[in-house]
């Protein structure tokens, strides 16, 4: 076990990785108090971590493959007590300890990142779904652990919101995902409008096929948007924000006309910025839907 400072130097480093790295995510973290802002910082910076070792594109699959197994080792390592392997482990057991996280969800993301170093294709939605459930409801699950729920259906909840939130990951990284010879479209939507190939770009059906995967990635924030009563009181701003920035880009994206080769569809600092006040004063409260109808 940690001792009191090696902990603290733990989460020190923890939020200097989320402040750095968590573009979208961090806004929302400003507003939770300053223990469950930790576990998030905790959790963002093992899951980052995973996620860098599996993107790397310098290595080959094999050395990043040993790399992901190491970690997983040490995540292995620290559920049992023994957070010796990176400094960040000691945090975040000790934020698994505290939050009562399955530690199971931690070791779904793995395979779900692993898969990204040789990924295959996807032949239907529900295989995508399975893809999206790992590297992503896994984490919706592990954030409402931190903030807090009471009701059992809050888990199916947060696992749609992670579904919607991967699939506007998907729809606005499709030019860069393409340049690493990856491809997370489903075939059978690519062959319902006629597609082919990893470069999408200039092809007739490409904004058809992209506002019908728009649809479907909206229709998992509505269907999530429940799950803001659920969580405790405290922590429904932070959440009611996050689900706002991530749901923004998902607009962005509808109005840039569906092209995400253009422009890379994303919210400004201020626009993040004026959720995050929104938020913080409380203005949300009293609507049914976290984004606009």
């Amino acid at each position: 076990m940690a001792s009191n400072s090696q902990l603290e130097a733990s989460f020190a480093r923890c939020r200097r990785i989320a402040k750095t790295r968590a573009r979208n995510f961090y806004y929302s973290f400003l507003l939770l108090p300053r223990a469950e802002k930790d576990a998030m910082c905790a959790v963002y910076a093992f899951m980052r971590f995973a996620d860098d070792l599996s993107d790397d594109p310098d290595p080959p699959p094999e050395t990043r493959e040993r790399a992901l197994e190491q970690w997983r080792q040490a995540l292995e390592k620290a559920i049992a007590g023994d957070v010796s392997a990176d400094p960040i482990m000691p945090a975040l057991a000790a934020t698994i300890e505290r939050y009562k996280i399955p530690p199971d969800y931690f070791f779904e993301l793995m395979k779900g990142v692993t898969s990204d170093v040789d990924p295959g294709r996807y032949r239907t939605f529900d295989d995508l779904y399975q893809y999206c459930y790992r590297v992503a409801s896994v984490v919706g699950m592990t954030i409402i652990h931190i903030f807090g729920f009471d009701r059992p259906e809050a888990l199916k909840l947060a696992e749609k919101c992670g579904i919607g939130f991967q699939l506007t990951n998907i729809l606005r990284d499709i030019p860069e995902d393409a340049g690493r010879e990856r491809v997370y479209l489903p075939e059978e939507d690519l062959e319902q409008f006629g597609l082919r190939g990893k470069d999408l770009n200039g092809a007739t059906a490409f904004k058809d096929l992209m506002r019908f995967q728009w649809d479907r990635a909206d229709s998992y924030y509505r269907e999530a948007a429940p799950l803001l009563e659920m969580v405790h009181p405290a922590n429904r701003p932070a959440l009611w924000a996050m689900m706002s920035i991530y749901h923004g880009v998902l607009e962005r994206i509808r109005e840039q006309e569906f092209d995400v080769y253009s422009k890379r569809p994303r919210l400004s600092a201020l626009e993040k910025s004026l959720i995050v006040v929104k938020a913080a004063r409380g203005r949300w409260l009293g609507g049914s839907l976290p984004f606009p109808a």
